[in-house]
């Protein structure tokens, strides 16, 4: 396959590795290993993306060159402090915020030490409830450092929620803003813990939350609360020593974040992470899209419209500040498609991450010719299958010419799976990429556990240094998903192809079985975004009393644009299987989603069956 070696990503690889490094990248070897078990695994050798043909089996291992690395996250900021004290850290254009890494490790450290002279110590729990604000990536590195365990709180968390989440992980504090948009964060604590109305900020006694002392308010000063400034003025020299020696104690695989799951099959689970894992995530994720990390390089400028309370945000993003000296630029709170390109546009963004959700709202903005995009040179797309289609307006309407898919679950750290920038624009709107480095994957028949033959449909595996420690407090949910090998089972349909690249074709429990087919949604997804009147679908099964369910697409037009029923079935005629077909087609003006950008699937089939019983009834 011809190689364009003049692109920007390419340029960054070839100044790091030199003529012959980067030919070695261009042209990655295979490599067998020995065979585990029963297993015959094919390692490829990540650094470069894969040419040759030579998986043979759905096994793979991804080798590298490069070590782990063995650091906590307070150790990766220092190092990035030191080596580039002047480049802007972060940057917060509404908020007016801008931070060099010295300025920022300095917070760190004064926030830090703020925290142990307010009496939390290491492995306490600290919750962190809120929008990306200065404060939210602050206390991430803040916590780190002090060896207090971060739980990232879903800023969409009602009451219930809420006390399930806090009382779960005996939460010890929470940093949060008094509201934002319509959650009255501080109000629903003081439903919870009345206590806090007449309680000194700092001692909160509360009978339904046992274990909270503190709450921590990141804008107005609030009854019984402190307030950020009060934890950055708390440390005295005491503190600040007793912070420096504890340094060479914290262990990398001490666990340090415990991020909840989205909690759609009963209770939330609290996947607890290590710094090993997030860091090394950070690390090898930004080796393989070239953020440079050499004295010289052109620094990379991300814009970061994902949360942070999710993986994507705080991994992908918040850590890579500290493994490759990134400048995160945040363009708002909360998601906002013209934020976003504003934010590129002013501070000159070359680098962009979203959801497709996200990427298909600012592709649909009407003024969006009127912004200068010319900075931008490349992205991560993850959190759920991109259809083709945008992938190739990616390119023509937001000059992003190196797209790369990224796959990966919370448990996982997140990312198992990434593409190559240099990747063919087949293998990039087709599949999720090669297996990242020193990260194993396998495709097993999800009733019997054994392998499938290489390019056939199973659950999707991985086994790795990525792999959670283990939900909190959960022995029984942990080994429901983690086998006494190391397996993560991921509840995801997937296959894998001879070059080792994996696609998703959708989840298990979202499989729709019609009369004995077997049929995913991503499939049809895909196909009904090469409708030109389509700016969005999603494919959904419904209840059906002869079949058991039936295909239902769920459509957002187009600005403008009307269709019908019949216009779609029409199309997708002699394109598809007749079975594939969609029996019902529901004009939609949104969906409902997730704070990361996902689809909320179970949410929607309950809606569109809601309205097909109402219409069966009539």
């Amino acid at each position: 396959m011809a190689v364009q070696g003049s692109t920007p990503l390419l340029r960054l690889y070839r100044h790091r590795l030199g003529f012959l490094g980067f030919r070695q990248l261009l042209h990655g070897t295979w490599r067998t290993c020995s065979p585990r078990g029963l297993l015959s695994c094919r390692s490829l050798h990540v650094e470069g993306p894969p040419h040759v043909p030579s998986v043979t089996s759905s096994c793979v291992h991804g080798t590298s060159s490069t070590s782990l690395v063995y650091s906590t996250i307070g150790q990766c900021l220092q190092a990035a402090a030191r080596r580039w004290p002047d480049r802007e850290a972060v940057v917060f254009p509404q908020e007016g915020v801008r931070k060099t890494f010295a300025q920022f490790q300095e917070d760190v450290d004064k926030t830090a030490a703020g925290l142990f002279a307010l009496g939390l110590n290491r492995g306490d729990r600290l919750g962190v409830w809120g929008p990306n604000t200065y404060e939210w990536i602050l206390y991430q590195y803040a916590t780190a450092k002090a060896g207090i365990i971060m739980v990232s709180v879903n800023p969409a968390y009602q009451l219930n929620e809420l006390e399930y989440t806090m009382r779960k992980v005996k939460c010890n504090a929470v940093v949060c803003p008094t509201r934002f948009k319509t959650q009255e964060f501080c109000q629903m604590l003081r439903e919870i813990c009345p206590e806090i109305n007449t309680a000194a900020s700092g001692r909160i006694q509360s009978s339904r939350l046992p274990d909270l002392r503190m709450v921590i308010v990141t804008d107005s000063r609030q009854p019984g609360m402190l307030h950020v400034e009060d934890v950055l003025q708390a440390g005295e020299s005491s503190h600040h020593k007793q912070l420096q020696d504890l340094q060479s104690k914290l262990s990398f695989d001490d666990p340090i974040n415990i991020q909840f799951t989205s909690g759609t099959t009963g209770s939330p689970k609290g996947a607890t992470l290590s710094h090993h894992n997030i860091i090394n995530n950070a690390f090898f994720v930004g080796q393989r899209i070239a953020h440079p990390v050499c004295p010289g390089q052109p620094s990379v400028r991300l814009c970061l419209p994902v949360p942070l309370y999710h993986c994507f945000g705080s991994v992908l993003g918040g850590m890579c500040l500290a493994t490759h000296g990134i400048t995160l630029v945040f363009p708002s709170a909360g998601f906002n498609s013209r934020a976003n390109l504003q934010a590129i546009q002013d501070e000159r963004c070359n680098f962009l991450y979203g959801t497709p959700t996200m990427f298909i709202d600012m592709l649909s903005q009407p003024d969006l010719q009127q912004f200068d995009l010319s900075s931008v040179e490349a992205g991560i797309m993850a959190g759920s299958p991109c259809p083709p289609e945008i992938m190739r307006k990616l390119k023509v309407d937001l000059n992003i010419q190196e797209m790369t898919v990224a796959y990966g679950t919370t448990e996982t750290s997140p990312v198992t799976f990434l593409g190559f920038p240099s990747d063919r624009e087949e293998l990039k709107i087709n599949t999720i990429g090669c297996i990242m480095d020193h990260t194993e994957a396998k495709v097993v028949d999800p009733s019997t556990e054994e392998m499938v033959p290489l390019g056939e449909s199973g659950e999707l595996l991985i086994r790795g240094y990525c792999v959670m420690l283990g939900y909190w407090d959960d022995l029984k949910k942990t080994s429901e998903v983690i086998s006494p090998s190391r397996w993560y089972k991921t509840g995801d349909i997937a296959s894998l192809n001879s070059l080792g690249y994996c696609r998703i074709e959708g989840r298990i429990k979202d499989l729709i079985i019609r009369g004995g087919e077997n049929i995913y949604p991503a499939e049809i997804e895909q196909f009904l975004h090469t409708h030109p009147k389509v700016q969005d679908a999603q494919v959904i099964g419904v209840k059906d009393e002869r079949l058991g369910e039936q295909v239902c697409a769920c459509i957002k037009l187009k600005d403008g644009q009307t269709s019908s029923v019949e216009e779609i079935r029409d199309f997708c005629k002699g394109q598809i299987a007749h079975f594939k077909i969609p029996h019902y087609v529901m004009f939609v003006n949104s969906f409902p989603l997730t704070v990361s950008g996902k689809i909320k699937k179970n949410n929607l089939r309950e809606e569109i069956e809601k309205k097909l019983d109402m219409k069966q009834k009539v």
